[in-house]
C-alpha cells in the first residue's frame, strides 16, 4: 500500500480500505486459479495496481463517465480504476470464464457498486463508452478495428473520450499503422520504479 499512497496521497478512507483488501483477495484466488505469477503476486501493488492507475495520472474521469476494460484478465486495469473513480461506471470484459469468475468475486468482496462484469468478447456489447481501456491486449491497429466504434466522441472528463492502452516496447510501427492521431506517454514520467522504465500509455482521442 505504501507505493500507492506515495503517488496518490489523497485517497479517501474507503478507497484506502478497498485497495488494502486487494492483496488478500487476489492471493486467495491466485492459489486456486493461477492468474498471476508467484513473482508478480508478491509485487501486486507495483506491477498490477499502480500500473493500472497510470491511467488516473492521464485522465480525471467525470462522474457518470462509462469505461470499458477489454480483456480485463484478473480485473486490471478496471478494478483499481473503479476504486479510484467511484462516480464512474465500469464494464470489465473477458472471454475466459475462470478469469471472469475471479473478477466477480473480487468485485463482490470489495462491494464495488460501479462495476459490471461481462463474460464474452467485448465487440459483442451493444453499449458505447466514453473510454475503452486495456492492458497489453493486442496491437494498436487491431484494437482500434475492434473498439473504435464503441467510443462516444467528446465527453466531459479532463481529456477527450478515446482509447487508453497500457503497453510496452517500441510503439512506432503500431502508431504508423493507424489513421488516428495518438499520444504515447512514458510511465516513467509518473513513477520512478525500474518496472516502469519501458512501460507506456497510448492515448487515442476521439473528437467529433
Amino acid at each position: 500500500m505504501d507505493i500507492l499512497t506515495k503517488y496518490f496521497p489523497h485517497l479517501t478512507p474507503l478507497q484506502a480500505e478497498q485497495f488494502a483488501q486487494l492483496a488478500g483477495v487476489y492471493r486467495y484466488w491466485n492459489e486456486r486459479i493461477n492468474l498471476i505469477s508467484r513473482k508478480d503476486i508478491d509485487q501486486l501493488y507495483e506491477r498490477h495496481v499502480l500500473h493500472s492507475l497510470a491511467i488516473a495520472k492521464v485522465v480525471q474521469l467525470a462522474d457518470g463517465a462509462k469505461v470499458l476494460d477489454v480483456g480485463t484478465g484478473g480485473g486490471f486495469p478496471g478494478i483499481p480504476l473503479a476504486i479510484m473513480f467511484p462516480g464512474s461506471s465500469f464494464t470489465l470484459a473477458d472471454s475466459v470464464g475462470k478469469k471472469i469468475m475471479v473478477v466477480r468475486e473480487v468485485v463482490e468482496a470489495l462491494a464495488l457498486r460501479n462495476v459490471q462484469v461481462f463474460h464474452g468478447r467485448a465487440e459483442a456489447l451493444a453499449q458505447r463508452f466514453d473510454f475503452v481501456v486495456s492492458r497489453a491486449v493486442t496491437d494498436l491497429p487491431t484494437f482500434l478495428s475492434w473498439m473504435w466504434d464503441k467510443v462516444i466522441p467528446q465527453g466531459s472528463s479532463s481529456i477527450a473520450n478515446g482509447l487508453l492502452c497500457l503497453k510496452g516496447g517500441d510503439l512506432t510501427a503500431e502508431q504508423r499503422g493507424i489513421a488516428q492521431k495518438s499520444v504515447v506517454v512514458p510511465l516513467a514520467d509518473f513513477f520512478t520504479e525500474a518496472f516502469f522504465e519501458t512501460k507506456k500509455l497510448v492515448y487515442v482521442p476521439k473528437k467529433g
